[in-house]
C-alpha cells in the first residue's frame, strides 16, 4: 500500500475557499531530474490563487495541489539528480500537480536552490519569488542606479515589499503606494523614504511634489490598472515602468504614442522566462541575495503564520487584497 500524506487539492476553478479540499493522497515519486522535499514551510503567492481561478497561464490538470514556493528537506530524488543530497534545506518553485500545501512535495532539480542559512524557515520560504522578481526588475530590467528616485506600488505586498528593500540596497530613494494606514506604517518600517496612502492623496501629485516636477525614474508595478495609468503621468523623462503583474485585475492598454512624446519605457519583466532560458542568471541572483540576507540588508516581511488546515482561507484573503507582506504555511 502507497504512503499517503496530507494535502490541499484544487478539484475545480474558482476561489479557494470554495475550491479547495483537504485530505489524504499518495506521497508522489520524485521523477529522474526531481527532488522529494519534506515541507517545512510553503509562501502563499497570487500565482496560487490565479491557479486555483484556472486564470493562471499554467493551468495543470485538476485536482492539483497548490503552493508554488517552499522551503524543505531533500527526501529522495531521481537518477540524474547532481548537487543535493538527502537532508539538505533547500527552497525553490515547485512542480505542479505537486506543490508545497501538503506534507511533502516534488521540485524539479534545476528549480532548487540551498536555503539562506541567515533565514529561518519561515522567512526562507518567502524569499525565493519575491526577491528574485525584485532582483531582476530592477537591475536586469531597470538597471536601477545609486540616487535614482524609485516608485513601488502595493509596497506591503510580498513583492512590493521585497522591491523596497531591494531599492534601498542599491542606493535609490524609494517611494512606496499604498493602500491604508496600516499598510502605509509597514511600509515605512520597510526603510521607504516617502509613503503615500492612495486612499488618502493622489499619488500622481504626491510623487511629482517630491520629485520637484520631474517623476520617477524607475516604477514597480505589480498592479496594473489605475496604477499604471497614474505611473504614466509620472514617470521621469528616460524613465522606465515595469509591468510586474496585474493584480488589480485589469491588464492595461497603454498608449505608445504617450511612451514615445514623454520618453519612457514600458519594461515586462517576466521572472519565469528567465528560469527556462537563462538560469545561470537565477542562480547569480540567489547567491547575491543569500548574501544580502547575511548582512541583514533584506528579511522577507511576513503577515502570518498558518497552519496547513487555514491554506484555503489564507489564499483566499489574499486573493482579496487583505494581506500584508507574505502569509506562509507551516504543514
Amino acid at each position: 500500500m502507497a504512503a499517503t500524506m496530507r494535502a490541499w487539492q484544487a478539484t475545480a476553478h474558482g476561489e479557494p475557499r470554495d475550491v479547495m479540499r483537504l485530505g489524504d493522497v499518495e506521497i508522489p515519486e520524485p521523477g529522474p531530474d526531481q527532488l522529494l522535499v519534506r515541507v517545512r514551510a510553503t509562501a502563499l503567492n497570487f500565482p496560487d490563487v490565479l491557479l486555483c481561478r484556472g486564470q493562471y497561464q499554467a493551468r495543470p490538470p485538476l485536482p492539483f495541489t497548490p503552493g508554488v514556493e517552499l522551503c524543505g528537506d531533500v527526501v529522495s530524488f531521481g537518477a540524474v539528480v547532481k548537487g543535493f543530497g538527502e537532508g539538505d534545506r533547500i527552497i525553490g518553485t515547485t512542480s505542479l500537480p505537486h506543490g508545497g500545501l501538503a506534507e511533502y512535495a516534488l521540485v524539479d532539480a534545476p528549480d532548487a536552490f540551498l536555503a539562506p542559512t541567515a533565514l529561518d524557515d519561515v522567512h526562507a520560504a518567502a524569499m525565493h519569488i519575491a526577491y528574485q522578481t525584485g532582483w531582476f526588475s530592477l537591475h536586469r530590467r531597470a538597471n536601477l542606479q545609486p540616487g535614482e528616485t524609485l516608485l513601488v506600488h502595493a509596497a506591503a505586498g510580498g513583492v512590493g515589499s521585497a522591491a523596497i528593500q531591494l531599492g534601498k540596497a542599491a542606493g535609490a530613494h524609494v517611494i512606496a503606494v499604498t493602500g491604508g494606514a496600516e499598510k502605509a506604517a509597514v511600509a515605512a518600517k520597510l526603510g521607504a523614504d516617502l509613503v503615500i496612502d492612495r486612499r488618502e492623496q493622489d499619488f500622481v501629485a504626491a510623487v511629482k511634489a517630491a520629485t520637484g516636477g520631474r517623476g520617477a525614474d524607475v516604477i514597480f508595478d505589480p498592479v496594473g490598472g489605475d496604477a499604471y495609468a497614474g505611473s504614466a503621468k509620472c514617470v521621469a523623462f528616460e524613465g522606465r515602468i515595469l509591468v510586474v503583474g496585474f493584480a488589480g485585475g485589469t491588464v492595461p492598454s497603454p498608449g505608445l504614442n504617450h511612451a514615445l512624446v514623454k520618453n519612457y519605457s514600458i519594461v515586462g519583466v517576466h521572472w519565469g522566462l528567465y528560469r527556462q532560458l537563462d538560469p545561470a542568471l537565477v542562480t547569480e541572483a540567489h547567491g547575491r541575495l543569500c548574501e544580502l540576507a547575511a548582512e541583514r540588508v533584506v528579511q522577507p516581511l511576513i503577515g502570518g503564520v498558518l497552519d496547513l488546515g487555514e491554506a484555503a482561507e489564507g489564499l483566499t484573503r489574499l486573493g482579496a487584497g487583505e494581506t500584508v507582506g507574505r502569509l506562509v504555511v507551516r504543514p
